[in-house]
């Protein structure tokens, strides 16, 4: 009787120290995996977040203006120096342009200057070629009024005639003209005065007769003309 009565209590014995073992087991694990906080440290936690989430929205609102400021200095910066550069870039266009119609008025002027020379150069290289085809136009003129009354109407003088009125128009179409002083008064910058007369009939100082065809090229005295004065 007493010994099963030390074996149930053996056996209690043994459960609860099981049981208490298991419940310290368990105790130590719900420890470390959620430990517990002191009651100063939470409510200091939870104060400084309480803080944080106040300071916070002010710190958001404070960044954005300090960036947008920081933004538009910049702007401003970049807008001062394109206008410099820009005022810089037309003053150096104004100069290009002043130069570039400096260098096309001179060379206008060069050209015309040029081209007077050229004209120049070339009537007087005219002059000395047609001064020299004026004795052929005389020979021509003293062989037409040569020729007999009765041989005016051939072949031979129609052809001489032809040739003449040739060579005129072609003078005259390159500037040489022919001058008709008789009747005119007496220009010492046109006629070379030969011989004078005294003529009652005729007013003073005109040309009487012409002895030698004068011409002018253009508005220049090819040969004068030589003349004879009246009164």
């Amino acid at each position: 009787m007493s010994q099963e009565i030390n074996h149930e209590e053996a056996v209690k014995a043994a459960m609860e120290e099981a049981a208490a073992k298991k419940a310290e087991e368990t105790a130590e694990h719900t420890e470390e995996t959620h430990p517990e906080e002191k009651p100063d440290e939470a409510s200091e936690n939870n104060t400084g977040d309480a803080a944080e989430r106040q300071e916070e929205p002010a710190g958001e609102s404070a960044e954005p203006e300090k960036a947008s400021g920081k933004k538009e200095k910049k702007g401003k910066k970049i807008e001062t120096a394109l206008k410099l550069e820009l005022e810089k870039k037309e003053k150096t266009i104004a100069e290009l342009k002043d130069r570039y119609q400096r260098l096309m008025a001179e060379f206008e002027n060069a050209r015309k200057r040029n081209e007077k020379e050229a004209g120049r150069r070339y009537d007087i290289g005219a002059c000395e070629v047609l001064e020299k085809l004026l004795p052929v136009v005389d020979n021509f003129e003293r062989a037409m009024e040569s020729l007999p009354d009765d041989e005016k109407d051939t072949g031979f003088a129609q052809g001489i005639g032809m040739i003449y009125k040739q060579l005129m128009d072609t003078l005259e179409g390159i500037g040489v003209k022919a001058m008709d002083p008789v009747g005119s008064e007496f220009n010492a910058d046109y006629h070379n005065a030969v011989m004078h007369e005294e003529n009652e009939e005729m007013g003073e100082n005109l040309v009487a007769e012409e002895f030698q065809k004068g011409y002018l090229y253009k508005d220049q005295v090819l040969r004068h003309s030589m003349v004879k004065v009246v009164n």
